[in-house]
């Protein structure tokens, strides 16, 4: 579908739809945070629904650009990229990021880091991106530390390629990566096994703290391997769940306020689940809240 018949055949929004008005917009000068990305894997049902509807809101409420989580088949939410680039665009809305998969298991038709990485990145390049991003790892594929290793080779390959399209490759944790696995942490074979230069990390400040390690002492030992960040939180009970940033027990004054915030180029809010009503609803608590932080 076209993009203007796309726009076209979208129910414009009502003004009582808008989350913010245009005056909520101005950002507060002291937070020096005003750059903010947002992982669209929050809102990942609303974009399904009514992707150009959704990316309004989240314009609407000072979000300066995205990061994807839709990306499958050479189409970007189902839009070919040059038409979800356009519709981007028209928002004024920019894709510094994106998300993939590793492809474990896929066939030759597939578009992922295992099958037609180079189209991939192609696809990534076009869309104005920075980074390209490994979202995960499935269960079956993380099973032993051999398998880390190999994707330290596959990472190591990946970001070569992606160097290539002007690209820069990285991973995004979890817990899991920082649970021992006979006698060695995942996390450190895909850090020490992986060429700096190609490869660098997404640093998932949530997945972090519930792993209990602490996100500014990595940082630290590891200077310059983090330039993304996810910024969700963690709520105060024993399920330790997601929550809006600034709701939660996660310190991000202290975060952005370290020595490791100047090797940081971009973060993203995300939040999985557990919305204070709607996921939109949410994103729009946790933008005003990140703008009260005094750095």
């Amino acid at each position: 579908m076209l993009r203007r018949n796309f726009i076209k055949n979208t129910t414009v929004l009502s003004a009582s739809a808008l989350l913010v008005s245009p005056l909520e917009l101005d950002f507060v000068l002291e937070a020096n945070l005003k750059n903010v990305g947002l992982q669209l894997y929050t809102v990942r049902e609303d974009m399904n629904k009514d992707a150009l509807g959704t990316l309004r809101q989240i314009k609407s409420i000072g979000y300066s650009h995205v990061e994807s989580a839709g990306y499958n088949k050479r189409q970007f939410y189902g839009q070919s990229k040059e038409n979800f680039k356009m519709i981007l665009e028209d928002l004024g809305l920019k894709m510094y990021s994106g998300h993939t998969s590793t492809g474990t298991g896929t066939g030759k038709d597939s578009y992922n880091m295992s099958n037609n990485w180079e189209a991939v990145c192609e696809d990534a390049a076009f869309m104005g991106q920075k980074y390209i991003v490994c979202g995960w790892f499935s269960p079956d594929e993380r099973k032993t530390v051999d398998d880390y290793k190999r994707f330290a080779q596959l990472f190591n390959k990946c970001g070569e390629k992606a160097k290539e399209y002007g690209l820069q490759f990285c991973h995004h944790n979890h817990d899991f990566e920082f649970l021992p696995l006979s006698g060695l942490v995942p996390y450190d074979i895909l850090l020490n096994e992986t060429d700096k230069n190609f490869v660098k990390f997404e640093l998932d400040h949530y997945w972090t703290q519930k792993a209990n390690v602490d996100s500014i002492q990595l940082m630290n030992k590891h200077k310059g391997r983090f330039p993304l960040w996810h910024i969700k939180d963690m709520d105060n009970t024993a399920s330790k769940s997601f929550t809006e940033v600034g709701s939660g027990i996660i310190n991000y004054t202290t975060i952005f306020t370290s020595n490791a915030k100047k090797y940081m180029d971009l973060y993203f809010i995300e939040q999985d689940s557990n919305h204070k009503g709607s996921p939109l609803q949410s994103i729009d608590i946790s933008y005003k809240n990140l703008m009260k932080i005094k750095v």
